[in-house]
């Protein structure tokens, strides 16, 4: 017996079962199943790129499923916070260390803020000296929601100081920026 490959991939196939012959080739339903999977990403996250949005959506799963296992939060904020900004608005990041702000969209320096479930206050500081015109706020909830609020600089709270409380409920929201 000749051995069932997938067209797709070339891998093979143990049984047929494992995939659906279509027009004289076996496709597997790996690959199908993969390609719904990649779909669901670009609806989802149309500016980024699938495999990141895929591995934005395992790594809030997993910090999920350690919250849920030992009562304790990974403390991966930030990095969760930037990375959410990267695959829902498309936003570029800087490299790590980058002094002024976090990433670029289009023409404007983003700086990112992220609020942690475990942080009392609605609120972020900035330090007024970055090179940034938006404030990108994100907001991650108990059960892992994330929502996002964006802010031009110039119309931040005035600061004498050398940074700046912005609360989260003084900024405008928009109607659909909440990922779950």
């Amino acid at each position: 017996m000749t051995m069932l490959r997938c067209s797709m991939t070339g891998l093979p196939l143990n049984d047929p079962s494992q995939g659906i012959y279509d027009d004289g080739e076996w496709i597997s339903w790996n690959w199908i199943n993969r390609q719904i999977d990649q779909q669901h990403f670009r609806d989802q996250y149309p500016n980024a790129d699938p495999k990141l949005a895929e591995l934005f959506e395992t790594l809030v799963q997993d910090a999920a499923s350690h919250f849920a296992m030992t009562g304790r939060f990974l403390q991966i904020w930030g990095e969760l916070g930037e990375l959410y900004a990267e695959v829902k608005y498309g936003i570029k990041r800087h490299k790590p260390k980058t002094p002024g702000s976090d990433g670029k969209l289009g023409n404007d320096f983003v700086e990112i803020k992220t609020i942690s479930p475990e942080k009392k206050s609605q609120s972020v500081r900035v330090k007024l000296a970055g090179n940034f015109n938006k404030l990108l706020v994100v907001k991650i909830t108990r059960d892992f929601a994330f929502e996002s609020r964006m802010l031009a600089r110039k119309k931040m709270p005035k600061s004498e100081g050398a940074q700046v409380n912005v609360q989260w409920s003084s900024i405008p929201s928009e109607p659909t920026n909440t990922i779950r």
